[in-house]
């Protein structure tokens, strides 16, 4: 292995610019085109001011903090990692009942139980893959389904509605009257980009029974002991109080 040689006037500068300038090894090297390893080498006798140390301490902190090792990029990349691997734990095509499950459990946290099958989110791909379960678990068409809008008075609410119509491919004649948020002291500026959409499934009030049934269905080994830990605390319960 041949050892590349260097002329004096080179190791004079690389000298230099560490005992004047106080540039790190690195650096030297980046500036005349030497190897680090030599720059060490030729250098490491010069003894730096305080000054010129701390300029180099505060130059590898600020590398540590933003460079490919700092523990921000480290866990940036085992999440990375975490959500590769956890994608390939899920079989497609995805088996009918869990296909069930899984729209009901999101109807049983996001959904409106009280008149009528809805759900209500901001999330466009939550709310997207809600149009596709409807279709192809209880086959409603997005022809069957009636939208609503929840918007800030600054947004643009035509587009909004052409955005979500496109997205689930609800006519754009389903959209009813959108909800306009007054503006008061506590106004919001980071608003959601496409406000909050409400679909609702028209003469959907069997379908929504037929939902709770799988979501009964889903907790009929656990039923038993929370109606057991309810009575048991049932002094908990309390009544609203009344004028």
């Amino acid at each position: 292995m041949r050892v590349k040689k260097y002329s004096k006037t080179t190791k004079q500068k690389a000298r230099i610019l560490r005992k004047r300038n106080g540039l790190s090894y690195k650096e030297i090297s980046d500036n005349l085109g030497i190897a680090k390893s030599t720059a060490k080498l030729w250098c490491e006798d010069i003894e730096l001011s305080i000054r010129q140390r701390k300029r180099l301490y505060t130059k590898q902190i600020g590398i540590l903090n933003t460079g490919p090792h700092s523990s921000h990029e480290r866990r940036k990349r085992e999440v990375e990692i975490i959500l590769k691997n956890s994608e390939k734990e899920i079989n497609f095509p995805i088996n009918s009942t869990y296909l069930k499950l899984i729209g009901a459990s999101l109807y049983w946290a996001e959904g409106d139980k009280t008149k009528h099958f809805a759900i209500i989110n901001s999330d466009p791909f939550l709310v997207k893959f809600i149009v596709v379960w409807l279709k192809k678990t209880l086959g409603v068409e997005p022809e069957r389904l009636k939208a609503h809008l929840n918007i800030y008075p600054q947004q643009n609410e035509k587009e909004i509605i052409k955005f979500w119509a496109d997205l689930t491919r609800i006519p754009l004649k389903n959209f009813g009257k959108s909800f306009v948020k007054p503006v008061n002291k506590n106004y919001k500026k980071n608003i959601l980009y496409y406000g909050t959409i409400k679909i609702r499934v028209s003469k959907g009030t069997d379908l929504k029974y037929k939902v709770f049934g799988w979501i009964n269905a889903l907790l009929k080994n656990i039923r038993t002991d929370v109606n057991s830990t309810e009575r048991k605390w049932h002094k908990l319960k309390t009544d609203y109080l009344r004028p």
